[in-house]
């Protein structure tokens, strides 16, 4: 089970599924996306853009109702990035069973008002 609190927490829709009734991974990896985003930004101190997504694991499906809620860690800091490991765990649909589904591994980098790098406060893992 993750610790803390999730960073974002959806339901698996139907719009969200392929032909064949299976939730996209694209769907999952925006919510990763989203959720890591907010966190970073929210870290950073100001606005964040992903510049890396790697290690994307896909550990179990997940299903059209599933409760998807995304945990976010820092992992590195850098001087003007952060990498941020993103787990999404499930709680199915009309159940009490949990399952960590998917992870991943999103890099941001701070920028200022014109798009350029700027310098990110220190500790952010200890945030």
């Amino acid at each position: 089970m993750p610790e803390g609190i999730p960073a974002l927490r959806t339901i698996a829709m139907p719009a969200d599924t392929n032909p064949d009734g299976d939730i996209f991974g694209g769907w999952i990896m925006s919510q990763m996306d989203v959720a890591s985003g907010v966190f970073a930004a929210k870290l950073a101190e100001g606005r964040v853009v992903t510049v890396a997504v790697d290690a994307m694991t896909f550990h179990k499906p997940v299903y059209v109702g599933d409760d998807v809620s995304c945990y976010c860690t820092v992992t590195k800091q850098g001087t003007t990035s952060v990498a941020i490991h993103v787990e999404v765990w499930v709680q199915r649909h009309h159940s009490d069973k949990v399952a960590k589904v998917t992870e991943g591994l999103f890099t941001f980098v701070g920028i200022d008002e014109n798009g350029i790098p700027r310098t990110l406060p220190a500790g952010l893992a200890e945030k």
